[in-house]
């Protein structure tokens, strides 16, 4: 379906900047090593730095950063790295940690809190502390996945100022194709009536899509993601949640136990959308939403399809 975007804008992306990959070691031995934590930092990354640096990257696609356990070699990576990009906001808890701890005096940046520095204001992952947190969660609005390609270049300039150019010609090309997309996401959300604009999720992930795009947030199933395990008492208060939000459709992100959403659904009786949301990070290669642009047309299509929208491809211009 997005067989056009790909030809036109990311292809063309390829071509008009060369080829874009993750250096392998017997290539890089002479270049600075970029450790990112997530797979969005990543592939950022990789589409800004292309062949010159070589990128290591921590989380892979379909991994929760929530929960995730560092291993020996993400340690290692660390202690040896010439620039440490990481999300923040406490994204990536375990890998932060390593951060903070190494001896390494490179760079560490915090890409989603220097590019976000007021972000919006949550519950804590795990549900059970009452105060407020920072939501980590930024990419899901474009204009902020613009400014952390920006904060990204500017970092990439100050390890390799030789390669500046480069650096900001990529992140303007690749800014101008997420200003495209987020054009194109306003007009898709337009088709969907109305009353239906109501969102319920089972992760509170997408409160920078809601914002941007002018949506309202029912709520997310907090007791469904990777790191939680809900009672049957719980599983009760979360089918009476969704009856109450009189929602058509409830959206299931790639991290929830697919088992409990779709019983909740049925003794809601509502559907569970047969698209699942990228909340977390980014699909495996060769899914629709394997890179941070094909993310955010795959998720506009799962919510505008699922709540009675009228989807139409995206046209690179």
């Amino acid at each position: 379906m997005l067989k056009s975007f790909f030809s036109k804008s990311l292809m063309g992306s390829a071509l008009l900047m060369g080829l874009v990959g993750i250096s392998s070691p017997s290539t890089a031995d002479d270049r600075p090593l970029v450790v990112a934590t997530t797979d969005i930092l990543c592939d950022l990354t990789e589409q800004i730095a292309q062949e010159t640096v070589n990128l290591q990257c921590l989380v892979n696609a379909g991994v929760d950063p929530h929960v995730y356990q560092p291993t020996p070699d993400d340690r290692r990576a660390i202690d040896a790295a010439d620039l440490v990009l990481y999300a923040g906001y406490n994204f990536e808890p375990s890998l932060i940690k390593l951060v903070d701890a190494t001896s390494n005096s490179a760079p560490k940046v915090a890409v989603n809190e220097l590019a976000v520095p007021q972000p919006l204001m949550g519950s804590a992952h795990d549900h059970e502390a009452e105060e407020t947190v920072p939501d980590p969660h930024v990419w899901h609005d474009p204009k902020n996945g613009i400014a952390m390609v920006n904060v990204i270049a500017q970092e990439l300039e100050n390890l390799q100022p030789d390669f500046a150019q480069k650096y900001q010609e990529n992140a303007n090309f690749i800014n101008a194709e997420i200003t495209q997309i987020e054009s194109w996401i306003a007009g898709q959300i337009a088709t969907i009536p109305p009353e239906k604009r109501k969102l319920v999720t089972t992760h509170d992930a997408l409160g920078y899509y809601v914002n941007a795009y002018e949506l309202e947030f029912e709520g997310a199933l907090s007791g469904l993601s990777t790191d939680e395990s809900p009672t049957a008492a719980r599983v009760g208060e979360l089918i009476t949640e969704v009856k109450e939000s009189n929602v058509p459709t409830i959206f299931a992100e790639t991290s929830v136990n697919p088992k409990l959403i779709e019983t909740v659904a049925r003794e809601a009786n509502v559907k569970v959308s047969e698209r699942e949301l990228y909340a977390d990070g980014l699909g495996e290669k060769g899914a629709d939403g394997d890179s941070y642009q094909k993310m955010l047309i795959a998720n506009t299509q799962t919510i505008v399809e699922g709540l009675g929208g009228s989807f139409t491809e995206f046209q690179a211009e």
